[in-house]
Formats: structure tokens, C-alpha cells, sequence
């Protein structure tokens, strides 16, 4: 989906602060970060919504954790800790409908979170 502003980082038609990036996933920084570490984890596959997910395509999730934990790694995150978060429709906080991961880190999370 080309109008998806995600998809256009994914393809590098959009420029992104990239940190990370394999033949299913690229991550970055976050625009307007909420941590000292804000970093986005996308699928280069566009699936809308969590609710859109296929049962192949499951697999796609745990790479994008693992890679989470990776970056989470290499920004000393591991011991101190870090929150992984992923909003699904309006009401969740979506608010760019290609689905992500949300690393972050480098402060003390509050909860509930809001």
C-alpha cells in the first residue's frame, strides 16, 4: 500500500533515522520520541491492524520482538529496562494503520500508561 507512510520508509522512498533493517523488518527512530529511546519496529509487509494478522504470518511478530530486545541491547536497555508496546485501532492509539512495535526506554516507565 504506497499511500501507507510506513511502507514508504520500508522502500526508502520516505527518509528515516534507520537502525535496524533485514528482508522482513526496519526500524528507526521515532519522530517524536516519549523516551530517550524511541524506536519504531515495522514489517516491510503492510498488515493494517493486529486484527489483520494471518496465522502464517504469526512468525512475523516474534522477529519483530526479538529484534526489539537486539536494539533494546544495544542501547543498554537490557538491565535498566524497556517497554514494548503495540496499539492496535483508534481506541488502542493506533494512529498509523500499518502495524509496529514501539521500543522504548532510557526512563522510568509509569504505569498504567495512560
Amino acid at each position: 500500500m504506497m499511500s501507507c507512510i510506513f511502507c514508504q520508509i520500508a522502500n526508502q522512498e520516505i527518509k528515516a533515522e534507520l537502525t535496524y533493517q533485514d528482508h522482513l523488518v526496519v526500524a528507526f527512530k521515532d519522530l517524536a520520541p516519549q523516551a530517550p529511546v524511541h524506536q519504531l519496529i515495522i514489517p516491510r509487509l503492510h498488515i493494517k491492524t493486529l486484527n489483520d494478522l494471518k496465522q502464517e504470518e504469526s512468525s512475523l511478530i516474534g522477529h519483530m520482538v526479538y529484534i526489539a530486545q537486539q536494539l533494546a541491547s544495544e542501547n543498554k536497555l537490557t538491565d535498566r529496562g524497556y517497554r514494548i508496546v503495540s496499539n492496535c485501532n483508534s481506541e488502542g492509539g493506533q494512529n498509523v494503520f500499518h502495524i509496529h512495535l514501539h521500543l522504548l526506554g532510557g526512563r522510568q516507565m509509569n504505569w498504567p500508561p495512560g
